[in-house]
């Protein structure tokens, strides 16, 4: 996939190093002639000094033949301004980073396809670790009322042993709860099926309601 990255912060380049690695034609915009240089000569990243604001320099970055632009500058105002140029060229798909979540309307008046809050992200998996030691890794879903979360399964717990199926019909088993991947000791991931065993020292990744994320910890551990 063709993709144009508006802004070479430390997320951006993040971003963008591992699009690259995966395989995509990955291009970065931003106004730092130093941080362009440094994603060519360190990333192979090709870059391009300007304000990604610009039209002019979103042509010269032939923003019309990429398959996704997305905007992670600073400012909303300019994400909004990437967002707006990037769908009169008919990109197909938009994403924005929202810093200001008072965009979030403006943003999709404007067609943008996806639109990422860092705050969002952020108090989802804080909040979760706070409540809940044994949450891992957590991120609200939604509108927030639900939370996708990993925990890892102790070789004393009950559930030890057992299918998802058996676990499922467990009448303590939460009604929101639903197993969405499940990460063996050595690594290797695998989907959930009714017949998949759940072991100990597996890590499970669970979707629940934030209400029944206590009662889920205590089923698990």
């Amino acid at each position: 996939m063709r993709i144009l990255i508006a802004g070479a912060g430390r997320a951006g380049l993040s971003v963008a190093a591992y699009l690259a690695s995966a395989g995509h034609q990955v291009s970065v915009i931003d106004k730092d002639a130093a941080v362009c240089a440094r994603a060519k000569d360190q990333l192979g990243i090709v870059a391009l000094a300007g304000d990604a604001a610009d039209a002019a320099i979103l042509q010269e970055a032939e923003v019309g033949h990429a398959e996704a632009v997305v905007a992670m500058l600073r400012r909303d105002a300019d994400n909004l301004a990437v967002a707006s140029l990037a769908r009169l060229a008919t990109v197909p798909r938009i994403m924005v980073r929202m810093r200001d979540p008072e965009y979030r309307p403006v943003y999709l008046a404007a067609g943008v396809h996806r639109i990422l809050s860092e705050t969002e992200i952020f108090i989802g998996s804080l909040a979760a670790a706070i409540e809940h030691e044994a949450v891992r890794h957590a991120m609200l879903l939604g509108n927030g009322k639900s939370v996708a979360f990993e925990v890892l399964v102790p070789e004393t717990s009950h559930i030890v042993g057992r299918t998802v199926s058996e676990i499922a019909s467990l009448p303590e088993f939460p009604k929101s709860c639903v197993f969405a991947g499940l990460y063996d000791p050595d690594g290797s991931v695998q989907g959930p099926r009714g017949a998949s065993v759940i072991t100990g020292g597996m890590i499970v990744l669970v979707v629940a309601l934030r209400d029944e994320v206590k009662e889920t910890l205590a089923l698990l551990i």
